[in-house]
C-alpha cells in the first residue's frame, strides 16, 4: 500500500455483515483502508468500498492462523496504522459435546488467537507513536453463558473482558481501546454457525449498519465500551445480576436447535 497523508485503517472481517459496515464508516470518513477476511468475497468488497473514493487494499487471508495474521500486517509495509478494527470472528451452535472439535478450534483460533495476536503487533506500534483507537467487536453474549453457544459466548466473554484491560494498560499513552457489543445483528452469522432453526436464529435482528455506525462513533469518542440498541442494554444490565444458572436456561430457549420452530 503507496505512503498518504490519509490516515490508515486496518478492518478484518470486512468482506460483510458488521465488519463491512465497520470499513464503511471508516471510507465515508476519509480513511485509506486495509480490509481482511478468509473468503473472496473480500474482492468484493473492496470494490464497493473505493466507490467512496479511498484507496482500499484487500487481503484474503486465514486470521485464525498467526501465518495469516503475518500477512495482514504485513501488507500495510510499514505504514503507520491509525484505526486497528478487530471485528473477524465466527459463531458455532449446537451442544458443545455434538460439535466437531476442529470447528471448535477454528471459532478459538479466530476470534480470540488471531484477534489478539493482531493487537499485540498493531498495538505496539501505535504505543511507540502514542497514537491510535482500537476497536474490539465483543458482544452481549460474553455476559451469557452460552447454553448451545457455549464455546462462541465464551470466546466474547474473553474478548468482552480483555479490552478493558488493554485499555487501562494503556492509559496515558493516547491509544484508545473500544470495545463494540452488539446482540443480535441480521449477517451472516447465524446461517454459518447452523443456527437458523433457533429462536435467536429466525428472530428479529439488529442493523449492521447502525450497530457499526454506533461503534465507530463510540471509537471515535475514545470511549471504553458501547453496547448497540436500547433492548441490548436492557438485557446487559439484567444480566449483571441474575444468577448464572438462570441465564444459561434463557440462553437454552434461545439456542436450542428446534426453537424456531416451538
Amino acid at each position: 500500500m503507496p505512503d498518504s497523508s490519509r490516515p490508515l485503517a486496518i478492518v478484518t472481517g470486512a468482506s460483510t455483515g458488521i465488519g463491512y459496515y465497520l470499513a464503511r464508516q471508516c471510507a465515508e470518513h476519509d480513511y485509506d483502508l486495509l480490509i481482511a477476511a478468509d473468503e473472496p468475497e473480500i474482492v468484493n468488497a473492496a470494490d464497493e468500498l473505493r466507490s467512496h473514493g479511498t484507496k482500499v487494499e484487500a487481503v484474503q487471508a486465514d486470521l485464525a492462523t498467526l501465518e495469516g495474521v503475518d500477512r495482514l500486517y504485513a501488507a500495510a509495509h510499514g505504514r503507520p496504522v491509525d484505526v486497528l478494527m478487530a471485528n473477524a470472528g465466527r459463531g458455532l451452535g449446537k451442544g458443545f459435546l455434538d460439535q466437531s472439535f476442529d470447528d471448535v478450534r477454528r471459532v478459538l483460533d479466530t476470534n480470540v488467537t488471531g484477534t489478539i495476536y493482531l493487537i499485540h503487533k498493531v498495538g505496539r506500534d501505535m504505543r511507540s507513536r502514542s497514537a491510535g483507537h482500537i476497536l474490539i467487536t465483543g458482544s452481549i453474549a460474553g455476559f451469557i453463558p452460552g447454553t448451545f453457544q457455549a464455546v462462541y459466548n465464551g470466546t466474547k466473554a474473553f474478548l468482552d473482558s480483555f479490552s478493558f484491560a488493554l485499555r487501562a494498560e494503556l492509559d496515558g499513552t493516547h491509544v484508545s481501546v473500544t470495545c463494540l457489543m452488539p446482540g443480535p445483528t441480521d449477517t451472516e452469522f447465524f446461517a454459518r454457525a447452523d443456527m437458523l432453526d433457533t429462536k435467536v436464529g429466525a428472530g428479529k435482528k439488529d442493523d449492521p449498519a447502525e450497530v457499526a455506525r454506533i461503534g465507530f462513533d463510540a471509537m471515535m469518542q475514545g470511549k471504553g465500551d458501547v453496547v448497540s440498541g436500547w433492548k441490548n442494554k436492557l438485557e446487559t444490565a439484567l444480566a449483571t445480576v441474575t444468577p448464572s444458572s438462570m441465564l444459561a436456561e434463557q440462553h437454552r430457549k434461545m439456542a436450542e436447535p428446534g426453537t424456531a420452530r416451538r
